[in-house]
């Protein structure tokens, strides 16, 4: 499938609704929850057991997103788009005919293995893309399309619990809801296969053929290879831990934070809390990122790790006695979370340039699959832990905080050690051509 060139006078602002129709539709991931007691009690599954498929999803979110990187850069966005619609679609038709016939297996293949699939080409497919039609504003562009994704289960909860609602929360019930997920995120998605277009690439005057990209210009496996890539990787790793930490156990932890004070928080405050956590991230996502067009890239990660630290260490010494501190300092925290996925993209942009910035970006997001992995342990293994030795309300998470506080530390310097990519990964000019052919 060759990529769609844009014809004269396409505007560019037509794009990222594009990227948007694809992000909001796989950003159902983020729902999955609402799912799980129904499974449970249909399908007679632990809680553990309920979280695999969207644990599969994550991780295969990651790995299809590093494997597949330099697929999505060669094939271009309508093609990637196409990969992840039909994945993602078929996953959803899969989990349904597992439900249907009481297979858990099955939905546990096709959400996690199959849907996850789409997650991860899904997620990549536009940024590069983005990148290259607003090289003025790339944080900005990159912001409105991960944004979608932090969005997409803000649509995707009420709607989901409103057919289970529907439907009924037995086997049945599941298997149509699912099918009725796999069929609409199709129509959604397609929206974004149609409309994706990328830029003309610029001629040169001589013989008409593509001109060499402007810049410092590194291929994806260069990049790896570089000190900046892992530098990048550790800042990334080190602010999607912090984040996902209070966002995996934010009810539960705001109601013990206040448990043994005159004001206790209720469940119902507790699930709004949440839901002020997620507008935060969303926020995060498009407010933070087109700061950085304007401040800097490394001077907006200065700003997640070493204020985030601080909104830590608010919440560690004086957040029990003063709900509005821990509501605020959380909402930071979340802001810089979503701030971190929406900005990356264009930080690798201006250290390796938009040769494979797509490919490089799919690699770095196996940081976040580490991250998903230790945020939730540390927090949760720590407070078990500090439960088993009698402890209650907001000890149960001092440690864990302190422990918070020290990787945004290490992720802080990280940044402050990112450099301009040595010469000697550079592309060479002439070895740029194959790379604008792509996009003829």
């Amino acid at each position: 499938m060759s990529p769609p060139v844009a014809p004269p006078g396409w505007s560019r602002w037509l794009v990222p609704p594009a990227a948007l129709s694809v992000h909001l539709s796989i950003g159902q991931a983020y729902a999955w929850s609402v799912f799980k007691p129904s499974l449970e009690s249909a399908l007679d599954l632990s809680g553990t057991q309920s979280a695999l498929p969207f644990q599969l999803g994550i991780v295969m979110l990651g790995l299809s997103a590093a494997f597949g990187g330099t697929l999505v850069e060669r094939n271009g966005p309508r093609w990637a788009m196409t990969v992840a619609l039909i994945c993602f679609s078929s996953g959803f038709l899969l989990s349904a005919l597992g439900a249907a016939t009481e297979q858990y297996w099955l939905i546990v293949f096709g959400y996690g293995f199959v849907g996850g699939i789409g997650l991860g080409i899904g997620y990549i497919s536009p940024v590069s893309t983005l990148i290259k039609w607003f090289p003025d504003r790339p944080g900005m562009a990159t912001g409105i399309a991960i944004m979608g994704f932090g969005g997409g289960a803000l649509i995707a909860s009420p709607w989901s619990a409103q057919m289970l609602e529907s439907f009924g929360s037995d086997s049945s019930g599941i298997a149509l809801a699912f099918l009725v997920h796999g069929l609409t995120y199709a129509v959604f998605m397609s929206l974004g296969v149609l409309l994706v277009r990328v830029p003309r690439p610029a001629k040169t005057a001589a013989d008409g053929t593509p001109a060499p990209l402007e810049g410092v210009q590194v291929s994806a496996n260069s990049a790896v290879r570089t000190p900046q890539f892992w530098l990048l990787w550790i800042v990334l790793c080190m602010n999607v831990t912090a984040g996902i930490g209070i966002l995996e156990k934010a009810a539960p932890m705001i109601t013990d934070f206040f448990a043994d004070t005159s004001t206790p928080v209720s469940v119902s405050a507790a699930a709004g809390f949440v839901a002020l956590l997620s507008a935060a991230n969303m926020a995060g996502r498009i407010g933070w990122s087109s700061t950085s067009d304007l401040i800097g890239r490394k001077n907006i990660y200065r700003v997640y790790l070493g204020v985030g630290a601080l909104m830590y260490a608010l919440i560690a010494w004086v957040g029990d006695s003063s709900k509005p501190v821990f509501i605020i300092a959380a909402l930071v925290i979340l802001s810089f979370y979503g701030g971190g996925f929406a900005t990356v993209p264009a930080y690798l942009k201006d250290l390796f340039g938009t040769y494979q910035v797509g490919a490089i970006h799919g690699r770095l997001l196996t940081a976040w699959s580490t991250a998903g992995v230790l945020g939730p342990l540390i927090v949760n293994w720590i407070a078990d832990r500090q439960e088993e030795a009698g402890k209650s309300g907001a000890s149960l998470y001092g440690l864990s905080l302190v422990i918070m506080i020290g990787l945004l530390v290490v992720g802080f310097v990280a940044n402050e050690l990112v450099r301009p990519v040595d010469a000697r990964h550079h592309v060479p000019a002439q070895n740029q051509k194959e790379a604008a052919d792509v996009h003829e």
